[in-house]
């Protein structure tokens, strides 16, 4: 990819190490994020100077303090909102948006169905552990119906979000999923986000050992992992399994799992993954595959679409009517057309 970066200048992981010690429960899945982000850095063509997160409230939101760039830990469910500015008044920097479900899906949603919808070019990193963590144990947007926490002891009523299927629904240029026990995987993802422009969305299952440990251990454990877990690579078909074993193909809208080795399905009969498919029929199927028992749950880059970013509409906005009518000033836009005097 491009590289902004001085030639001098050659960046290692500990160079986004801040001297902050890291405050979360030992064993969280928020420490291999930050690693993983730390791991990446290096390599998305940015100086530290150029880089900023911005957070909520959340455990997912200590992330500024313990990444050495610039950062602004902000207020809850409000760092989408404070990064779109940010974006807008400095478009050259590379903004990031740490937060967790119950920060972006929950107080934070308006803001983040506007910044998807809008396509600001920002990276969003959401970790979903379905539980709020730091406030100790209630149930979260995402948490499944039926989930028995703090605030819902006999289960909650509730329907979760999901969260691939609202970005795609508020129209986010890039979609995609992680896990934070999938650190090569987690790390390409970060790298991918960094290369596009536009509104860049990862939901990363996150792990709390605390409040809801195992979550998704059926996807992360050596056992069973390959049998869950489907990885999207674009052009190619969607196989997976311990020995590749099985695929996934549409019967109509709906995926189902074919047999690779009983000898009435092959590989040609897989559903061939398109992530730059315009439009985004087949990205909502796959968002929704984790509802249909006995399915995998995909990885990866679900959608990636290209167009203008709010950003590059704004700063082409004003260099047009800054050519055509001269530059303003303050006085001007005080007291110029609707202005009145009262006798």
């Amino acid at each position: 990819m491009a590289n902004n970066i001085d030639a001098q200048i050659k960046y290692t992981a500990k160079d986004f190490t801040s001297n902050q010690d890291v405050r979360w429960c030992p064993g969280c899945g928020d420490y291999s994020i930050l690693a993983q982000v730390q791991r990446s850095f290096p390599d998305i063509g940015k100086k530290k100077e150029e880089i900023v997160f911005i957070s909520g409230i959340g455990c997912s939101s200590r992330f500024p303090y313990y990444m050495d760039t610039y950062g602004f830990h902000s207020i809850h469910g409000r760092a989408a909102a404070i990064a779109s500015g940010l974006k807008i008044a400095r478009p050259e920097l590379s903004v990031w948006v740490a937060t967790g479900d119950g920060d972006l899906m929950s107080i934070g949603g308006n803001h983040f169905i506007h910044t998807c919808r809008k396509n600001i070019d920002l990276k969003i990193l959401m970790f979903n552990n379905r539980i709020y963590g730091l406030t100790k144990g209630q149930y979260s947007p995402t948490s499944e119906k039926g989930k028995v926490t703090k605030s819902t002891p006999y289960g909650s009523v509730d329907y979760p979000f999901n969260p691939l299927s609202l970005a795609l629904g508020a129209e986010a240029s890039f979609v995609a999923r992680t896990l934070d026990r999938d650190p090569k995987h987690l790390q390409e993802m970060v790298k991918r986000a960094a290369e596009h422009k536009g509104t860049a969305f990862i939901e990363i299952y996150q792990n709390c050992n605390i409040f809801n440990d195992g979550a998704f251990s059926i996807l992360t454990e050596k056992e069973t992992k390959a049998d869950n877990v489907l990885v999207l690579e674009h052009g190619k078909p969607m196989v997976y399994g311990k020995e590749n074993d099985k695929g996934i193909k549409l019967n109509g809208f709906t995926p189902v799992v074919i047999d690779l080795k009983d000898g009435k399905n092959s590989i040609n009969d897989c559903l061939v993954h398109d992530e730059k498919d315009p439009d985004a029929i087949r990205a909502f199927i796959l968002a929704h595959m984790t509802d249909h028992a006995g399915m995998p749950t995909p990885i990866g880059v679900v959608r990636q679409i290209f167009k203008e970013t709010y950003d590059e509409g704004v700063e082409r906005q004003i260099k047009h009517i800054t050519e055509k009518k001269g530059e303003g000033t303050i006085e001007n836009l005080l007291f110029t057309e609707n202005t009145w005097e009262v006798n």
